[in-house]
């Protein structure tokens, strides 16, 4: 058990650094490692995606604090960009999360298998937006707020994998999309995991010390270490080519991505043979 304590504060100790660094709320490391660790605590197959999901979201709630409140320091956050897109992103964060908790684990681990790749494939692609292109008005960002919502309720993200490239997709810079991305996850996170607890309350086959499907010691061996982490990862920002270290998780995503895909098509394929 001290193994897997101390497994949950790795995690949270990279998750904050990647929040801090990417803008993003750690939970596509999150996510999968959760999957492993529960599976290792020999958590019910049917609610460890739920789980892992839930959880996810409820720690991004804490590294989002930290992350933003480090970048605001240094100016970096677009409060304009905050306040426009955050009521979308409630109401699809919210009915995602409804949505993802009545899915197949199966479904669900597709889903985030799909997205990973997407992910890796969107950051090592660079490509340049047209220089003319700004952000749209008001219900064209709300729109896009409700669609980040959804998809990161489903995946577990504090949705930054999203934000960031949509900013820069419309000349925001960077840091400030960065920047920006992190307070957007707080919204997300919270939404989110009001979600979960609300359909998971009651569920079967959950494991003592589960609040709805989240996962209690797992969260705050998270928390703990991601709140620490993440200034260091905002310094890093401000420091660091992004552009590399963007390459770097690309890299780290398809990794897990693919191993996430051995796990569900790997048995099917060995039966076949």
């Amino acid at each position: 058990m001290l193994t897997i304590i101390a497994g949950y504060c790795a995690i949270g100790a990279v998750a904050g650094v990647l929040a801090g660094l990417l803008g993003i709320g750690g939970g596509l490391v999150i996510v999968p490692v959760l999957i492993y660790t529960l599976t290792l605590q020999r958590v019910e197959h049917q609610v460890i995606m739920h789980m892992a999901l839930a959880t996810s979201m409820a720690s991004i709630i804490f590294t989002s604090i930290s992350s933003f409140m480090a970048h605001s320091r240094r100016g970096a956050v677009r409060w304009d960009i905050v306040k426009t897109i955050t009521p979308g992103i409630l109401v699809g964060t919210f009915l995602g999360s409804c949505v993802a908790s009545a899915m197949p684990t199966l479904w669900l681990k597709a889903i985030f298998v799909v997205f990973l790749y997407t992910m890796a494939w969107q950051m090592l692609a660079r490509k340049k937006p047209k220089a003319a292109r700004e952000l749209p008005g008001t219900v064209g960002i709300s729109a896009v707020g409700g669609a980040i919502g959804v998809v990161s309720s489903l995946v577990g993200i504090g949705g930054g994998s999203l934000s960031v490239p949509f900013m820069l997709w419309c000349n925001v810079v960077v840091h400030h999309a960065i920047g920006t991305s992190a307070a957007i996850g707080l919204p997300i996170a919270v939404a989110g995991t009001i979600g979960y607890v609300w359909n998971g309350w009651g569920a079967a086959n959950l494991p003592p010390y589960a609040l709805g499907y989240v996962y209690l010691p797992a969260c705050l061996g998270i928390v703990a270490f991601s709140m620490l982490t993440a200034p260091l990862g905002v310094r890093l920002a401000h420091r660091l080519p992004v552009d590399t270290l963007k390459r770097v998780f690309a890299t780290l995503l398809l990794v897990l991505a693919t191993k996430m895909l051995w796990e569900l098509a790997g048995p099917r394929i060995m039966a076949s043979m």
